[in-house]
């Protein structure tokens, strides 16, 4: 299995707080500069939940798949593809300071390479 689905709400909060403190009303925009990892949304209680996910993306794009650009390992197609499926963006409302999510809602980074990255997410917070 490729990859892995990290929760990081705290994360992106702790490095947006000055700009969400300053925003009453807005639209927190996040986007990941990479082409094999993704953003998404999803229930952040049961960590279940996180392998489910990756489980479910392997069988909807599996590595045994005949992939013809493979020229970064085995898991360079498969990973773009699990990435266009996903998305590299995501938006969240702003109210009254903080991110407007459900009470079971976090934000993941959809890690989809088996290779160590370093992920970069740019965040704009729209008033």
């Amino acid at each position: 299995m490729a990859g892995r689905m990290y929760l990081v709400t705290d994360t992106v909060v702790s490095n947006i707080q000055e700009g969400l403190r300053n925003t009453q009303i807005g639209l927190l925009h996040l986007f990941i500069q990479h082409t094999s990892a993704a953003l998404t949304i999803n229930e952040n209680y049961d960590p279940d939940v996180r392998e489910d996910m990756s489980n479910a993306l392997d069988r909807i794009v599996p590595e045994s798949f005949p992939w013809l650009h493979t020229d970064e390992g085995p898991d360079d197609s498969v990973s773009h593809t699990k990435t266009s499926i996903i998305g590299p963006s995501i938006q969240i409302p702003i109210t009254g300071g903080r991110l407007n999510l459900g009470t079971w809602q976090g934000i993941y980074l959809a890690e989809f390479r088996e290779a160590a990255h370093t992920r970069t997410v740019v965040a704009t917070i729209l008033p």
